[in-house]
């Protein structure tokens, strides 16, 4: 798995179009916003410091059961974020994570060959305004949140990459390998 925080990016997934970015070209440039189009599943979602974004890449088999590694993956979060004392869950109808009808955690996923690429994006202490120029993942009436939100303060991200790392081995069933950071 790889974990890491993005620049400022909006990311459009093959359910997304352009027109769910409400920002031209120029004014991304003028605000340092990329925006680029992914094989992932999901519509539009922005990326950029504070969240932390997570890339599992797991050989699910000959038969992948999709729809069982999706809800493995919020699970993890689910308890992920409880570890940090946030209640949260999944809702009917929604992939991701969920705080009442607020978004914290974007999933979107590609699987080829019975490999998973792509994967999840935890706001951490993310800049929600970001997600007033978009659609966020094609979804008009929710919202967005973050940890920092909910809790008043925002967690270090190292202690939620370490949360995000324990809880995938627990509910992966994969022996921990100690972190390599890169700058």
């Amino acid at each position: 798995m790889v974990l890491l925080e993005h620049p400022h990016t909006y990311t459009i997934g093959r359910s997304g179009t352009r027109d769910h970015v409400f920002l031209d070209d120029a004014e991304l440039a003028a605000r340092g916003i990329t925006c680029l189009d992914v094989d992932r599943g999901g519509d539009v979602t922005y990326h950029g410091p504070g969240q932390l974004v997570g890339y599992p890449i797991f050989d699910l088999g000959p038969t992948p059961d999709v729809g069982l590694y999706l809800r493995n993956l919020e699970g993890c979060l689910i308890d992920v974020l409880a570890d940090f004392g946030i209640t949260a869950g999944r809702l009917s109808g929604y992939t991701g994570v969920w705080i009442g009808d607020r978004k914290i955690v974007a999933i979107g996923i590609k699987v080829s060959q019975g490999v998973t690429t792509h994967g999840f994006a935890l706001n951490v202490s993310t800049d929600l305004s970001l997600f007033t120029h978009i659609l966020a993942c094609g979804i008009p009436d929710k919202g967005v949140t973050s940890m920092a939100l909910e809790l008043g303060a925002a967690p270090p991200v190292a202690a939620v990459e370490d949360a995000v790392v324990a809880r995938f081995s627990e509910r992966f069933t994969l022996s921990e390998t100690p972190a390599t950071h890169v700058a």
